[in-house]
């Protein structure tokens, strides 16, 4: 009877946007449509990058984790990890997996320049790097911010994708086409060309 009672709990949860961002305060849901990944996108992701048992799916810039959490319920054959810089956007993700009651979810505090990409075999990137620009809208103001570390964290990151094997997966949500780093091909699209899947050749 307990099962059945969670089972609709997280059904309910999972009914909307609306229903799943409960899980934050109410200063957080109010970032959610500029920031966090709608369960519509981390569905069609998770269908796409979570295919194979086990594989091991990095969301760069995973904020308070809603990617990483809802594609764990969607596909839970695979793992998924979320790497964000702030330290208090960790622990709201924390709280919401322990709710949640997910075991193939794990987030790192940390910039993605320090980490290694090769422990990866896909990856999720709802561009985290926009709030550099000028005049786009901020998390918070507790990071530096400007154009020069746009460009070097756009280059460190198609660098670093470049290194990955063929067959490497990518999902893309608001990023144009011709950002991205040579090897990797687009093999679908959602969304009015907004959510792109990619492959290494």
């Amino acid at each position: 009877m307990a099962l059945v009672r969670k089972n609709k709990a997280l059904d309910q949860l999972f009914s909307s946007d609306l229903s799943f961002d409960q899980l934050y305060p109410k200063s957080i849901q109010e970032l959610a449509y500029r920031h966090w990944t709608p369960l519509e996108v981390a569905k069609k992701a998770a269908e796409y990058l979570g295919s194979e048992s086990k594989s091991k799916i990095l969301d760069i810039g995973s904020g308070v984790g809603k990617f990483c959490l809802a594609a764990a319920h969607y596909r839970p054959n695979a793992m998924y990890y979320g790497i964000e810089q702030r330290k208090n956007l960790i622990s709201y993700a924390e709280t919401a997996k322990e709710k949640l009651g997910l075991n193939n979810v794990s987030f790192i505090q940390g910039n993605f320049t320090q980490i290694d990409f090769a422990r990866y075999d896909h990856f999720y990137f709802y561009n985290s790097f926009y709030e550099n620009l000028l005049g786009t809208p901020k998390i918070d103001n507790s990071l530096e911010y400007s154009g020069e570390l746009f460009n070097y964290y756009n280059f460190y990151l198609y660098r670093q994708l470049g290194k990955m094997p063929e067959g490497t997966k990518l999902v893309t949500f608001h990023i144009v086409e011709d950002e991205m780093t040579e090897g990797y091909h687009i093999v679908g699209e959602d969304l009015e060309n907004q959510l792109k899947y990619w492959v290494k050749i």
